[in-house]
Parts: structure tokens; C-alpha cells; sequence
């Protein structure tokens, strides 16, 4: 397993344990942009948000104090300019991250990261459990649906496509979010009629407790959950440091109480926070967004 690998001495360590096995929440960065179609710089996303973290309080909004020693950050999988290699390597360090049966936290990186993710996520407790059902949560301004895109099964639009082929099946997916579409996307929603569709503006009409309880039914009875965050879900007021923006999108709090019930409430065994671009932010409000969801997750395993 990798080491600490470009951590700054004032990060989020001041929490750490010194081993995974003592540890409730095991963090890898994935600095990979290599897939995006529009705006690069989501391969500075994991550097950024570890930087900006030894800013972060020792008490979250709900008074809960952040406890020594909850996480360990095993750093980043260094970049390969052979793609094929890069994925492999992602998907074997995320199996063995997983195999230690913590909460896992991966920061990419554009959303093409969660394809080798996803493939370590279904090996792992599809092993662990015969039979086992495991569910994705995806919370993204776009379904990420395609084939393939500018040429390439493995864009960044086509992560939940990858899923659909290789670990889930409509019925185990479930989208918050969405706002936009390509034309083949909604082909594949057709030919998938179980796949679960929360819409921003559904989210805005009927507001967060009621989204949490649509996947509380859905998921309730499931083994494990992978939920990924493409920070474009929320609006670009909120996170204007993103590669591939559309208006209308979720608030800060309405990400914020959405992912405390799902944290808390569903059987979430990794998570990914992917599409933060720091050079394509002002003032590093999207860094900042993507860390108080991390803050929150913190305080859920000092709790």
C-alpha cells in the first residue's frame, strides 16, 4: 500500500492515525483530469483540498469536536501517462484500502476516477458477500451515461455507463442532481426504467428530507452503497471550480443536509469527491464546498 505521498505537515493529519488499522476513515487522492471535455485542472483537486484543510475547525456547525486519530490519508496514486496502467493501479490500491473494511475517501481528480473505483468497490464486497447487493448514489449535474465520449469509453461522462456494464443494474442506481442531458443518455434511461432520478429542480420543489427518504426506500435493505459527488451538482455560485458547469443547481445546504442523512442513515461504505478544479475557482470556494462535506464526514466518525 502506498505511504504518505506530497501531505503537508499542517493537513488534515493533525487527526491521523499512524496505521489504517487504527484508523475509522481511510482517505486516497487520485489527481487524474485526463478525461475531461471541457475545463481542466481537477488534478490539482486533492493537493488544494489537503492544503486548505489546516484551516479547518476543530468543531463542526453542530458542535461535534473532530477526535485524534479517526482517519488515515495514504496520498495520492502518482500520475501515468499510460492510462491503462494509471486505472489498474487506482483500482488495486482502492481494493486494498476497502479490504481494511474502514469508510474510504477518494478525492479526485475528474469523474473518470470512479470507473476503477467502481470496479474495486463491486470486487471487493461482491467477495466479501455472495449475493451481496451493492447500490451506487451519484450526485452530478449530468448522468454520465454515454458509451463513450470524445472517442473514449473511459470519459469522464461515461462513468455510470462503465457500472451499468460491469457491476450494477438500473435498479442499484440512483442520480440527484441532473440537470442536463445527451441525446444517447436518455436512451439509456429508457432501456433502464428502474434507475431512480431526482432532478435539482425536484430537489429545490421538495427539499433534502424529503430526496433522503426516496433512497432511504430504495436502499435501505442494500449491503453497500458507493456514493460519488461530482462537485458540479452544486450551482456555480456555490462551486464555480468546476471543468463542465450548468446553472440551477443544488445550494450548499442542501448538499450539506443531503449527505449528513445519507452518511448517517444508509449503508455508505466509500465515497468520492470528484471535479474540483482549484485553477478554475475564485477564492477556492469549490475547494471549500468539497471540504465541508468532508468536515462532516469527520464528524460523523468522531460521533
Amino acid at each position: 500500500m502506498l505511504k504518505y505521498s506530497k501531505l503537508m505537515n499542517d493537513s488534515w493529519l493533525r487527526w491521523s492515525a499512524d496505521s489504517v488499522e487504527k484508523a475509522k476513515l481511510c482517505i486516497m487522492g487520485v489527481p487524474f483530469d485526463n478525461a475531461v471535455s471541457l475545463g481542466r485542472g481537477a488534478a490539482k483537486g486533492p493537493e488544494t483540498i489537503r492544503n486548505l484543510s489546516s484551516e479547518m475547525s476543530d468543531v463542526t456547525e453542530d458542535d461535534v469536536i473532530i477526535k485524534d486519530g479517526i482517519l488515515f490519508d495514504i496520498g495520492d496514486i502518482p500520475q501515468d501517462l499510460d492510462w491503462k496502467n494509471y486505472y489498474e493501479k487506482v483500482e488495486e490500491e482502492a481494493y486494498e484500502l476497502m479490504a481494511s473494511d474502514k469508510m474510504c475517501l477518494f478525492l479526485g481528480g475528474d469523474h473518470s476516477v470512479t470507473i476503477p473505483l467502481h470496479k474495486a468497490f463491486s470486487k471487493y464486497h461482491k467477495g466479501k458477500k455472495e449475493g451481496a447487493r451493492i447500490g451506487v448514489i451519484h450526485f452530478d449535474a449530468h448522468y454520465d451515461l454515454c458509451d463513450e465520449y470524445d472517442g473514449h469509453k473511459w470519459s469522464h461522462a461515461c462513468t455510470e455507463a462503465r457500472a451499468l456494464d460491469e457491476m450494477i443494474t438500473g435498479e442499484d442506481l440512483f442520480f440527484v442532481g441532473i440537470r442536463v442531458a445527451e441525446k444517447a443518455e436518455l436512451e439509456v434511461l429508457d432501456k433502464n426504467p428502474d434507475i431512480t432520478v431526482v432532478k435539482a429542480k425536484e430537489v429545490h420543489k421538495i427539499g433534502p428530507e424529503a430526496v433522503y427518504e426516496k433512497l432511504k426506500n430504495k436502499f435501505s435493505d442494500y449491503d453497500a452503497l458507493y456514493f460519488t459527488i461530482d462537485i458540479d451538482v452544486l450551482d456555480p455560485a456555490f462551486a464555480p471550480g468546476t471543468g463542465t458547469p450548468q446553472s440551477g443547481g443544488l445550494t450548499s445546504i442542501q448538499l450539506t443536509e443531503l449527505f449528513k442523512m445519507i452518511i448517517e442513515g444508509l449503508p455508505v461504505r466509500a465515497v468520492d469527491i470528484v471535479e474540483v478544479a482549484p485553477e478554475l475557482d475564485v477564492n477556492n470556494i469549490t475547494s471549500w464546498a468539497a471540504l465541508r462535506l468532508i468536515h462532516e464526514l469527520f464528524a460523523y466518525f468522531s460521533r
